[in-house]
């Protein structure tokens, strides 16, 4: 594909990546944009966990190995790895949605972090890997409700089942690499990034996915807590940079670390002003607060990425406003029944090429 080697992201052409939760919608993703780099993907996860869902509307599974098991099934997930024999693992498993949490907390926890040790544990077995991806999320720190974000030095230690799940696997993956990588060529990064957006996303309980519902429907959207601020990004800012930095770590461990991954500040935005710009960029759409009493969420949340702008030199390339111009591109691509993948990689061609 015109512009990939271009942007130095051949590096993955043949190499053998192993992914949890490829069936997800950034899990379909980043399947899309590995095969697009000719890489050698073994995914590995529950089915799809929505109907419909990115996974088989854009027929991720053609052209990779696609493995359908629990990622709690210790035995059955060191088979698989260890059969593969791969060079990077990114580990994007988990049970992603707070209230979610809430309504089934120990499936969340042993989801989240028996799954994340139950990888780690595989990695430790498995001689041939040697870049590792540890996907938890911008919630894994403990919300002050500050104004300035959070650095990857904070404290650890999130509020709902979700989050804190989140944090355990930080605290489970620096353990791992104290206690047996610290001799072993293998570099392990953990990643947090959260309030992603993009085309395919079909959860429950997330504003753009109400958005689109609400939208095809033709109904007014109903925004559940319309002030809460979170820093909104597009898909491809957070699977980029993790590819960006597995690359990186495979080639140098010294890169290896923990890293936010987010917006710049002025995409850091109220969730009804998100609801605002989607409704102006779709026509003849209106949104309503149908604020309820229902369990905590944070009110505030911002990440610093100043670590990772200083490491890489990263920058995000897409604002809040261009990412939902994606998302509605994408929706109305599946709406008219037209090629879901013409559309995917026309997004991911400009996304490498910069085109604003």
């Amino acid at each position: 594909m015109e512009g990939l080697v271009a942007m130095g992201l051949s590096f993955y052409k043949g190499k053998k990546v192993f992914i949890t939760g490829h069936t997800g919608f950034k899990g379909s993703w980043m399947c899309k944009i590995l095969k697009l780099y000719g890489a050698n993907v073994l995914g590995y996860s529950l089915d799809a966990p929505t109907k419909p869902n990115l996974f088989e509307i854009a027929n991720i599974s053609k052209g990779i190995k696609s493995e359908i098991n629990d990622i709690r099934d210790l035995d059955n997930l060191k088979k698989s790895i260890l059969n593969f024999q791969p060079e990077i693992v990114i580990h994007m498993a988990a049970q992603p949605i707070v209230i979610e949490s809430y309504r089934n907390p120990v499936y969340t926890y042993e989801t989240n972090v028996m799954g994340t040790v139950n990888v780690l544990e595989c990695i430790r077995l498995c001689e041939s890997v040697k870049s590792v991806i540890v996907v938890t999320t911008d919630k894994v720190y403990k919300n002050n409700e500050w104004q300035y974000g959070y650095r990857e030095i904070d404290e650890l230690n999130g509020y709902d089942p979700y989050s804190n799940s989140k944090s355990c696997a930080e605290l489970v993956t620096s353990s791992y690499i104290n206690s047996f990588f610290q001799d072993k060529n293998v570099a392990i990064s953990t990643v947090r990034a959260g309030n992603v957006i993009g085309g395919g996303d079909f959860a429950s309980d997330r504003i753009i996915p109400d958005c689109v519902r609400a939208a095809i429907d033709k109904k007014s959207i109903v925004i559940r807590n319309p002030y809460s601020i979170r820093p909104f990004q597009h898909v491809l800012e957070p699977l980029m940079a993790y590819l960006m930095i597995a690359e990186k770590q495979y080639k140098n461990k010294k890169y290896a670390g923990s890293y936010n991954i987010g917006p710049n500040d002025s995409d850091c935005i109220e969730t009804g002003v998100l609801a605002k710009i989607f409704c102006e960029k779709w026509g003849e759409l209106s949104w309503e607060s149908g604020h309820v009493v229902g369990p905590h969420e944070a009110n505030y949340l911002k990440l610093d990425c100043s670590k990772i702008k200083s490491v890489y030199g990263w920058s995000p390339k897409w604002s809040a406003e261009k990412a939902i111009e994606k998302v509605i591109e994408w929706t109305k691509c599946y709406i008219d029944n037209s090629d879901i993948n013409v559309c995917m990689e026309k997004q991911i061609k400009e996304y490498l090429l910069g085109v604003k």
